[in-house]
């Protein structure tokens, strides 16, 4: 079974059900079939073939959802792109994902234009525009005059469905390559572990192009008939009125919108008895803020975790038995979760060590990156990177993480990354970045350390501007300070441990 399987049979078994709703348009799942094979045939008269790759650079509307489904369907792999990229990111994904075609909108359509010339394998540039239609500098309305049968192209589970770009600690991301299986698997392990026996409404304002939306706002809801109301940004007051107007019973969320939901008056008249359920990933949900949205709304908010090399939930509080606030749950399930030593080795509850997965949502792989893969995934287990424990109950805590990584709202983000467009500044000679706490409602931001060059001047906004510039907004050092030499150990490595000590 395949992604497009899925598709079809909840359209047989649901066609004149609402599969999207994205603000006044409503989709029914027989015309989100019809639109996704009409694609998918576009998309083959275009010249891509099974085993190609197509990336998606959407905001949440229903067109990424209908994209998704095309590039499958095709035999293809879908791509999601960060809307938030700038130039040299999308430049480095799009090629070595060496993606043949791009489905995006006109906001997009000039940095993609700024890019192509060094990017040779992208021969395609689909866009979709506000009434509809698609369009390609080549092809216009791709979409028109294609059967609405689904293409006969014969589609393995063991193919990669998905290629999601997560951050690696060399600085460049790594393409996650998601199986079919993959992701039917973890779709399956979240309905079970939801407890949802009938159909959903599920709020999507959460970036479809993350792993954890894609899963559990797209495909977990489209596998038996439920809704999806997509927003394409959060704002609070607007939530609680479409989760009223709409008549939502999950809402999906990162730690900051709740903590932003809890201290937002819900407005007159604005009847939210239909939320059945919250879940709460991404990032660790502080207690308080847990607390107050509680309190506030009567709706009980279930945290889990995951990361997107595991298609990607691996672990949730469950929703009928004990929840445990500050735990990311027991494993979902199908999916085995343990804590090992530096040698691998299983250790017992309150032992503290590495948070380790298995299972059939695990990935294929990394794109292009055996030794990745080979010090990732070790005798079937998955090593996450997180140090964490578990409790004589089973239940799995995160206490730290082993990667230098940087947790902004739920997004990733590695120093080096950051480190490495600073070190390109004429100006500075040495620089250190590490993740800082900044507030309540992003959690950590990125601070860094900066040597400048003998005799150069420098301000914060300098910095800022520099990189703003070249990586994405939520990678931006929040937080600069400039120092005459930075802490190393003997052998000359920079001494981050200190840096967080002061």
């Amino acid at each position: 079974m395949n992604l497009g399987d899925m598709l079809t049979e909840s359209s047989q078994s649901y066609p004149e059900s609402i599969a999207l709703i994205y603000g006044k348009k409503r989709l029914t799942y027989g015309q989100l079939n019809e639109e996704a094979n009409r694609l998918a045939h576009g998309l083959i008269q275009l010249g891509i073939k099974k085993g190609d790759r197509v990336g998606i650079l959407l905001g949440n509307c229903p067109e990424f959802i209908i994209s998704y489904f095309a590039v499958s369907r095709a035999g293809a792999s879908a791509v999601p792109l960060n809307t938030m990229f700038k130039e040299n990111e999308l430049r480095f994904i799009l090629g070595d994902s060496q993606s043949r075609a791009v489905l995006t909108s006109s906001p997009f359509r000039e940095i993609l234009r700024k890019i192509s010339p060094q990017l040779p394998y992208l021969k395609h540039k689909i866009i979709f525009d506000r009434r509809w239609l698609w369009k390609d500098i080549s092809y216009l309305n791709l979409r028109r005059r294609q059967p609405a049968a689904e293409p006969s192209i014969a589609i393995s589970g063991e193919e990669a469905a998905s290629i999601i770009y997560t951050s690696g600690t060399t600085g460049r991301p790594k393409g996650a390559m998601l199986t079919h299986n993959n992701l039917l698997s973890n779709v399956a392990s979240i309905k079970e572990a939801f407890k949802s026996t009938s159909a959903e409404v599920i709020l999507c304002v959460l970036p479809l192009f993350h792993a954890f939306a894609a899963t559990v706002c797209m495909l977990f809801p489209l596998s038996f008939g439920s809704t999806v109301v997509i927003m394409d940004r959060f704002v609070a007051r607007q939530v609680l009125q479409t989760i009223a107007e709409e008549k939502v019973t999950m809402f999906v969320g990162v730690p900051p919108m709740y903590a932003v939901l809890a201290n937002t008056a819900i407005p007159e008249g604005c009847d939210l008895s239909s939320l059945r359920l919250c879940i709460s990933g991404g990032a660790a949900l502080p207690i308080e803020v847990m607390k107050a949205f509680e309190a506030k709304y009567k709706v009980s908010i279930y945290e889990g975790d995951g990361p997107t090399e595991c298609s990607p939930v691996t672990s949730v509080n469950p929703i009928e038995g004990m929840r445990k606030p500050g735990s990311i749950g027991i494993p979902v399930p199908g999916v085995e979760m343990r804590i090992v030593d530096e040698e691998g080795k299983n250790l017992p509850p309150e032992k503290i060590g590495e948070i380790v997965v298995k299972g059939p949502n695990v990935m294929k792989g990394y794109l292009n990156q055996p030794k990745a893969t080979e010090e990732a995934i070790k005798d079937g287990w998955f090593y996450t990177g997180d140090i964490g424990r578990k409790d004589r109950d089973g239940y799995f805590y995160i206490l730290d993480r082993k990667k230098d990584m940087v947790n902004v709202a739920g997004f990733n983000v590695y120093p080096r990354e950051i480190e490495e467009v600073l070190y390109t500044h004429p100006k500075i000679a040495e620089a250190a970045v590490i993740g800082v706490i900044h507030d309540g409602l992003r959690g950590e931001v990125p601070k860094a350390f900066i040597v400048l060059r003998e005799g150069e001047r420098m301000t914060k906004e300098e910095v800022i501007t520099y990189c703003q510039e070249r990586i994405a907004d939520y990678k931006v050092p929040g937080y600069v300070e400039f120092r005459e030499s930075l802490p190393k150990t003997p052998t000359g490595k920079i001494l981050k441990r200190a840096l967080r000590e002061l």
